[in-house]
């Protein structure tokens, strides 16, 4: 567990440096055990992330950039899977 733990630090990291103001990872990897894609060793992460920049952008778009800024996770098998929660600091409240 200790990889997916470290993941979910780099995961964190990237989108806090992209600009979330408020970044929560959740490491759902125990949830999927078993599961096709957990025998490849990329975790499954849900994510809540808070940013200015997700204004006036549609669900499609938010999570599109929450992808990118991930993207050398997914390249590197790190991330099986990604549940993205997209907010601007207007929605949090």
């Amino acid at each position: 567990m200790k990889k997916h733990q470290q993941t979910a630090k780099l995961i964190e990291q990237a989108l806090r440096t992209w600009g979330g103001q408020t970044v929560t990872v959740t490491d759902n990897s125990h949830l999927h055990i078993g599961h096709e894609g957990a025998k490849s060793g990329g975790g499954h992460f849900a994510v809540t992330v808070v940013a200015s920049q997700f204004a006036g952008l549609n669900r499609l778009k938010r999570h599109r950039l929450v992808h990118q800024q991930v993207k050398f996770l997914w390249d590197n098998g790190l991330i099986h899977a990604l549940e993205v929660d997209a907010l601007t600091p207007e929605e949090k409240q």
